[in-house]
């Protein structure tokens, strides 16, 4: 069993350091820690991103147009196969991430 108190506290040592928290099915959770923009790039599989604490941009391609949305708290944001997008925290973030293991 494995609880999690400290999601609205968790800092890592660096921009996207992340805590394992399980693996499921071939897909990881972990619980990351920015402060830092990620990089452009497309899972091989399916990403779900959930906002835990602050506020991050995404931006993503959609039919080769560059688009963004402002997430918060609470907001989910799903890339499936093939969908280019990088996450821009606005300050320090904390973000929830499940996806293929071993994905970019």
């Amino acid at each position: 069993m494995n609880i999690v108190t400290d999601a609205r506290t968790f800092r890592a040592d660096r921009a996207w350091g992340a805590r394992d928290l399980a693996e499921v099915e071939g897909a990881t959770v972990r619980l990351h820690w920015t402060d830092q923009p990620y990089q452009w790039h497309v899972n091989d599989g399916a990403e779900v991103f959930v906002v835990l604490e602050g506020q991050v941009e995404m931006r993503y391609r959609e039919a080769g147009e560059e688009k963004s949305v402002r997430l918060g708290p609470a907001d989910i944001f799903v890339a499936d196969v093939g969908d280019a997008h990088v996450a821009h925290p606005l300050g320090e973030a904390r973000v929830l991430v499940v996806e293929r293991k071993g994905s970019v």
